[in-house]
């Protein structure tokens, strides 16, 4: 149940980020800073494929992964609709493997986070570091802590197309200070001609980071020239009124 990502979760998903939908300047700086790639480029925890796609579009070489079936099944979906066919695989950030290395590792709006320990993060980031060419780039977006260490109940609803409404109410369920972990219950909820006609409850896990740990992590991990910017702003320091904190570094080595 934990960061299942069930059917529900994935429809959820579909109809909060549709493909294309991006926030403040993401596509912008992502591809900027993907200029340079000319192999490929990998996106772990690709979801829907709503940044996958309009990256692809824009001509990258980007393929991904992720570890639920029917995230997988709609970003295939979506992928079709356009005539576009990426490699895309079912596996998890922690014992994904490729026989090729990647230019680029992208993991943006804070998935990483869904890896709620520490030593099992830092095996995942000497992972990504082993997918890389020398020199390759990792890119790594992260919320700031505020965000996930906000307790508040959320309930929020989405209309289908064929006149069904989704809901889901999350409730966070614990807080490890220790651990750097929050645990809620998320509720979804299909509902019918006023009548309730299906629920999913899943548990979902994630880990905040401080600024300087991040750093520290990726170093430990192997990655040099670590850069950390706001609000995908490159090289810009973050802030406390920054929405999201991207740390970029590299595999030493030259191509």
């Amino acid at each position: 149940m934990n960061n299942h990502y069930g059917s529900l979760a994935a429809l959820v998903y579909d109809l909060d980020k549709p493909i294309g939908r991006t926030f403040g300047n993401e596509l912008s700086f992502y591809r900027s800073r993907l200029s340079e790639c000319r192999g490929p480029i990998l996106e772990p925890g690709v979801g829907n494929g709503r940044l996958l796609i309009p990256l692809l579009e824009a001509g990258l070489n980007v393929e991904g992964f992720d570890a639920s079936k029917d995230m997988l099944l709609r970003c295939l979906a979506h992928c079709r609709e356009r005539h576009l066919s990426p490699r895309l695989d079912q596996m998890r950030f922690q014992d994904f493997s490729y026989a090729h290395r990647f230019d680029a590792v992208i993991v943006p709006v804070g998935s990483f986070q869904l890896i709620g320990e520490f030593a099992e993060a830092l095996s995942v980031l000497r992972r990504f570091h082993d997918h890389l060419v020398p020199d390759g780039r990792l890119i790594i977006d992260l919320d700031p802590a505020g965000k996930i260490i906000d307790s508040s109940t959320s309930i929020r609803s989405w209309p289908t197309d064929d006149g069904e409404l989704i809901t889901l109410q999350a409730q966070h369920a614990s807080f490890d200070y220790i651990a750097q972990r929050r645990v809620s219950h998320l509720r979804y909820e299909r509902w019918r001609d006023t009548r309730l006609i299906e629920t999913q409850l899943e548990l979902f896990t994630l880990r905040w980071w401080g600024v300087d740990e991040f750093m520290l992590a990726m170093e430990a991990a192997g990655f040099r020239d670590i850069v950390v910017s706001g609000s995908h702003e490159h090289g810009r320091a973050p802030n406390a009124d920054d929405w999201i904190i991207t740390f970029e570094g590299r595999r030493a080595g030259s191509r």
